[in-house]
């Protein structure tokens, strides 16, 4: 699960700052269309320049992913592992499953394949703990490599260093996808696609995700005032982890039409205290819940109580994959969700 891998990420070396990225013509103009007014400046300088995807060596292709890492894959793989819900939920979509040979997974002792996937998501995708690759609660390469993919697709749920130990030790291209805006997602849809010639799924894919985002973004731009909030996505005794500056879930907030109370933190996935909380005073608290979390979890928290959107009954609690896994389900069912909590009774 997603919030769980960003605790785990804070530990990792910082990661890069992205090259320059290009996205066909055609996808930079439908972004064009659906984030005007929403998050320009972040969309603009991460997707202006990607570098086009090019033949490499017979059978391969050179492609820059979301770290902006130079990467020579094989074309359309046979064999591949997906480390991380959100590519999961790509894969599937581009009809893809088939190619799928193993997941991110715990170790058995410490939930396997549940400490990651819903039960409606290893059930839809017909995942199996013989799939498993155990990220935690520390990385095992060998049973990555006991697979033998021919490509590894992750989101940032591995760190750096073993990203390269995997490319290095093992010889296993890695292509990284970890989009900061929603309209990234869109763009990892058409990356997907180019490696498995699956490019008209991923635009037709695409043109639904533009459809939802369009009508999001029309919505929030008709909007005098944007209610603040505190979205929430795990809960601990020294207060609520949530989103900062140049991420998905800011992004997610902000089309959604809302203004987040952490959107100018210091870091990336803050752990907001209770006393800031309160001093920000959000008009509305959103949850995630699932994966052993839910209102009891986030009542036990610090001043939970205190909070003025708790003390008014301003509370929405919302399916945890909604707001941490950045793919398609974010868009199609997780948007709309959030917004018709920061504007209850307009959808």
């Amino acid at each position: 699960m997603v919030f769980v891998l960003i605790l785990m990420s804070l530990n990792d070396p910082p990661v890069p700052v992205a090259a320059p990225r290009r996205a066909s013509l055609a996808v930079v103009a439908v972004l064009l269309v659906v984030v005007a007014g929403v998050a320009v400046a972040a969309t603009a300088a991460y997707y202006s320049t990607r570098p086009a995807t090019v033949a490499g060596p017979p059978g391969s292709l050179h492609l820059t992913d979301d770290l902006g890492r130079s990467v020579t894959v094989p074309y359309d793989p046979a064999r591949i592992v997906v480390l991380g819900p959100s590519i999961m939920d790509i894969v599937y979509r581009l009809g893809l499953r088939s190619h799928v040979v193993g997941v991110d997974c715990y170790a058995a002792a410490d939930g396997g394949l549940a400490e990651d996937y819903s039960p409606d998501q290893i059930q839809l995708w017909q995942l199996s703990s013989s799939m498993c690759v155990q990220i935690g609660p520390e990385f095992a390469p060998s049973t990555l490599a006991a697979l033998d993919p021919q490509l590894v697709l992750a989101a940032t749920i591995v760190s750096i260093p073993e990203v390269l130990q995997i490319t290095d030790n093992l010889g296993i291209p890695v292509v990284m996808l970890q989009p900061p805006t929603l309209s990234g997602i869109l763009v990892d849809d058409s990356l997907v696609g180019e490696i498995f010639g699956a490019g008209a799924v991923a635009n037709s894919l695409n043109a639904e995700l533009a459809g939802a985002l369009y009508n999001a973004t029309n919505f929030t731009s008709n909007q005098f005032t944007l209610p603040t909030v505190l979205i929430t996505y795990s809960v601990d005794p020294s207060g609520y982890w949530s989103f900062g500056p140049g991420t998905f879930g800011t992004s997610l907030i902000e089309v959604a039409g809302g203004a987040s109370i952490s959107a100018s933190a210091t870091t990336p996935y803050p752990e907001l205290s209770p006393s800031q909380v309160l001093t920000d005073d959000p008009q509305l608290i959103v949850y995630g819940v699932g994966f052993g979390l839910n209102e009891s979890t986030y009542a036990a928290g610090p001043d939970w109580s205190s909070f003025g959107a708790v003390i008014n009954g301003n509370l929405t609690g919302l399916d945890s994959n909604w707001l941490t896994e950045p793919d398609p389900t974010m868009i199609l069912d997780g948007l709309p969700a959030l917004q018709a909590a920061f504007y209850p009774g307009t959808g």
